[in-house]
């Protein structure tokens, strides 16, 4: 029997010992073969540096308003004679101490930068434990430490922070855009299917940062027509890491790849600076519901029912509710104004009423901005032939019926802001699936139905993610992905990014 002892251990116990190179393996001498991820150490050092101006500067905020200017003096004196307890001596070493304790809880791990909620949630995690451990040790040690120094200084830099670290996730973003020296180079491993699956995955989502740079494959899997070139097997991807020069291994489902050359693999890229990715076949499932439990060696994947009712969703009606309600009253001003726009324009009523279909199949009454001619709905099939939609929806870029005012308001989505009233009525909520035609939902199969399971949103993934440009498969995908994956912190993200999809009017038409 044969076993298997890592090569670290063996040159611990044999200093001279020449270490034996598996065939396929990764020569860990020849560092050329490492993957160039430069672009990633520049982030790093960026955001560290980033991170301790804005906590040097929060720390200094906090102190200036708790003491204001009428500490000059004194401020000067303890200047001259400096204490360690001194204020001058305690804010940089807080700084300091901040900064560090960011890097030590592993807030700028490359795999969380620039995509997820992740990089914000540890950010925020570090922040509350390191504060929480200076108030522990201000308390045990009866030091006299400014309680409304420490709140300030934790409040204002906290959100420094998750503001720096938005404003370099769309630095990040539009270095993605320009070029794909900003992203990890990925080698795909599995079956064609499996693979092609995989690119099409990452390529719709290019923020990730995750490029598929090339492909290995069984042999006798057909490689004409691949989106990535084929380089290999599933025996040679050490030679292909090293040709490449990739620095993550994204390994799907195939014939031939079991867990031990699973297993092997890991082995022959240990050291050489690549991560190992395992994609399974579970798609469309957000991370929080998908739990890991190991079981004697063999990692089970646990997945968490959908939450259709319960206590979440009484909250997030209430919240919907609530806040429509809010928003209403501050902009009935603006309102009024774009109500007097579309009726002194065109003839007609200012408010458009159409029927969709709700939660359950529920039929109700949606309200909209009239952004068309009177008898629009019946110029509808003279033009279907141009349609720049699908064969469920119709959308035209320059559609002739649709009134001056009316596209301006189209443009910045302004036409869809009496839907709050359906949000307070309890007919739909801030955040969901499309509002549907009845038309369309005829049309629904098994699993499009599930879009009902829960009330359509004035805005949804769809709306963040192109809005017109969206072919009918992506979004019925979005939607169902969001019926699924629902959680607070994921509506109020999109509640973020529409206010950017609508300043950047990208699929509105």
């Amino acid at each position: 029997m044969t076993s298997v002892v890592p090569e670290r251990a063996l040159r611990r116990l044999d200093p001279d010992r020449q270490p034996e190179t598996a065939p396929g393996a990764i020569s860990l001498a020849d560092r050329s073969v490492a993957a160039d991820t430069r672009w990633l150490r520049r982030l790093g050092r960026r955001l560290v540096l980033l991170d301790a101006v804005l906590v040097t500067g929060s720390i200094a905020l906090a102190l200036g308003i708790v003491f204001g200017p009428d500490r000059r003096i004194s401020i000067a004196r303890e200047w001259a004679d400096l204490q360690p307890t001194s204020y001058l001596v305690l804010g940089p070493a807080l700084a300091l101490a901040w900064a560090l304790f960011l890097l030590v809880t592993r807030t700028y791990d490359g795999r969380i930068l620039g995509v997820g909620g992740e990089e914000y949630r540890r950010v925020v995690r570090a922040s509350v434990y390191f504060w929480g451990l200076v108030a522990v040790a201000s308390y045990m040690t009866k030091f006299q430490f400014s309680r409304n120094v420490l709140g300030l200084a934790f409040v204002i830099g906290t959100l420094s922070l998750l503001l720096g670290r938005w404003g370099a996730r769309k630095f990040l973003h539009r270095a993605r855009r320009r070029s794909y020296l900003w992203s990890h180079r990925v080698l795909a491993v599995g079956g064609r299917e499996e693979v092609e699956a995989l690119v099409a995955e990452l390529d719709r989502e290019p923020y990730a940062g995750l490029k598929v740079v090339g492909a290995c494959m069984p042999p006798g899997d057909a490689a004409e027509g691949l989106s990535v070139p084929v380089v290999g097997s599933l025996t040679s991807v050490p030679e292909a890491v090293a040709r490449l020069g990739v620095d993550t291994v994204a390994v799907t489902a195939s014939r031939g790849l079991t867990s031990g050359v699973l297993k092997r693999l890991g082995w022959e890229l240990e050291g050489a600076g690549v991560d190992l990715v395992v994609a399974p076949a579970l798609t469309d499932v957000a991370g929080p519901r998908v739990h890991v439990r190991p079981v004697s060696g063999l990692q089970l994947l646990y997945v968490e029912q959908p939450e259709f009712t319960g206590p979440t969703r009484v909250m997030k009606e209430a919240f919907d509710r609530v806040l429509a309600a809010v928003a209403l009253a501050l902009i009935s001003p603006v309102l009024l104004v774009l109500a007097a726009a579309v009726r002194l324009t065109s003839s007609g009523p200012v408010i458009f009423r159409q029927v969709r279909v709700g939660r359950d199949g529920e039929a109700f009454t949606v309200y909209k901005f009239r952004t068309m001619i009177l008898g629009a709905e019946h110029r509808l099939g003279d033009l279907w032939d141009r349609n720049d939609s699908n064969d469920v929806l119709f959308k035209l870029r320059n559609d002739p019926r649709v009134t001056r005012v009316g596209r301006f308001l189209r443009r910045f989505s302004l036409d869809e802001l009496p839907q709050l009233i359906n949000v307070v009525n309890g007919d739909m909520s801030l955040v969901g699936p499309r509002p549907a035609l009845p038309s369309e939902t005829e049309r629904y199969g098994r699993s499009t139905s599930r879009r009902l399971l829960v009330k359509p949103g004035i805005t949804g993934l769809w709306q963040v993610s192109g809005r017109s440009d969206l072919s009918w498969e992506d979004s019925v995908r979005l939607d169902l992905y969001y019926v699924e994956n629902w959680s607070f912190a994921g509506d109020i993200q999109i509640l973020w990014k529409t206010l950017s999809a609508v300043v950047g009017r990208r699929g509105a038409y």
